[in-house]
Parts: C-alpha cells; sequence; structure tokens
C-alpha cells in the first residue's frame, strides 16, 4: 500500500458500491449495526444495503466526501436538510427485509425515531450522518481530511456541525475537532450513543 495521501473529492455515484462495501467492513462491529442487524450472519449484506440506499439518498446534496482508493468516506446532510423523508425511511427498511430482521423493524424504528427527537432543529448545521475508514486504513489520519473541507466550511460560514457517536473511544477523536458531548443516550435495548455539536471556530 502507498505511502501517499489519498486526493480528498465529492464522491459521484460510480463510487457507492464500492463505499457501501467499505462502509459495511468499517461498521461490520459497530454496537449500532449490531443492535439493528441481527443474527450476525445476516448483518454483511443487510448493512451493505443500508449503506447502498443511504449513500445515494445523501448523493443529491453532494457533500459526501471520499479519498481516491475508497478508504474512507464521510457522509454530511446540509443545514437543514438532515431529516429523512417518510419516503427515504421506506427505502432505508428494505434493508430489513430478512424476516428475521424485519421483527426487529419495530424496535430500530423507535430508536431512529427517538434520535431525530434528539437532534436540534436550530440553528441551522452540517450532519455528519456517517463517517467510517476502511479497517487496514485505520489510524492514518483519512479520518481527519475527510472531515476537513466541511468542517472549513462551517468555519467560514459561521456554521455549526452536528453528529452521534457509537463508539465510546471515537468521542476523544471528534472532541480534537471541536465537538463536544450534548447528550449520552441509549438507544431501546441497545447500546450507548454520543450526541455532539460543533460550534464553528473563529479566525
Amino acid at each position: 500500500m502507498s505511502g501517499e495521501p489519498q486526493a480528498v473529492r465529492r464522491a459521484t455515484r460510480a463510487d457507492v458500491p464500492p463505499l457501501a462495501r467499505m462502509l459495511t467492513r468499517a461498521f461490520l462491529d459497530d454496537p449500532v449495526a449490531a443492535w439493528a442487524f441481527r443474527p450476525d450472519r445476516l448483518r454483511p449484506e443487510a448493512l451493505e444495503r443500508f449503506q447502498e440506499i443511504r449513500l445515494l439518498q445523501l448523493l443529491a446534496d453532494e457533500e459526501v466526501w471520499t479519498a481516491d482508493d475508497h478508504s474512507c468516506a464521510a457522509l454530511w446532510a446540509p443545514p437543514e436538510s438532515w431529516k429523512t423523508t417518510l419516503r427515504q425511511d421506506a427505502a432505508l427498511a428494505r434493508s430489513f427485509a430478512h424476516p428475521r430482521l424485519l421483527s426487529r423493524l419495530p424496535l430500530i424504528a423507535v430508536g431512529w425515531f427517538g434520535l431525530e427527537r434528539t437532534h436540534p432543529d436550530v440553528p441551522p448545521h452540517y450532519y455528519l450522518a456517517v463517517l467510517g475508514t476502511d479497517p487496514p486504513h485505520q489510524g492514518r489520519g483519512l479520518g481527519s481530511r475527510l472531515l476537513g473541507p466541511v468542517l472549513e466550511r462551517c468555519d467560514s460560514d459561521g456554521v455549526g456541525a452536528y453528529l452521534e457517536s457509537s463508539k465510546e473511544r471515537n468521542v476523544d477523536f471528534y472532541a480534537r475537532h471541536g465537538f463536544r458531548v450534548v447528550e449520552e443516550l441509549r438507544l431501546p435495548r441497545g447500546p450507548r450513543m454520543w450526541t455532539m455539536w460543533r460550534d464553528p471556530r473563529t479566525r
């Protein structure tokens, strides 16, 4: 693997399949993914379907960023565009088409809409829906580089940013980029999550 830094760019529709596969690998052991997609043997296929649908939804806002080799991706929603529509929710629900997963869908929906109720309506902000790095490439600063373009815009435009972290160890990573924990919550019969907010930095 080359030690040269990867170029960071906006993703296109052609990037969706490799990014969906990469994000599946990145989130295979994620506590929220394990909670949502049980049993374990069904998780890879269902999670890849979920990631592909979410990528396609967020591509429309042109704030999905990737490295040239698809080793990392940051999926953002711009201000006032973070809420999913009923049509988008229905599309995401197709990830649970297997009978064993379908039985969990009501519980997942309660957790999903609970997160939406926690999400602040104001002030306007960018929402980091997903940040993932392929496991062999983790620890190389790729996640920080992928966050850069949108966080720089937040600072120049005076706009905040918001995210939910599904792993406690990632809280410190986001704190280094200016995020602070707003609330710790627990999904129904599931893992903890941390909501985090970032005020724009003044120059």
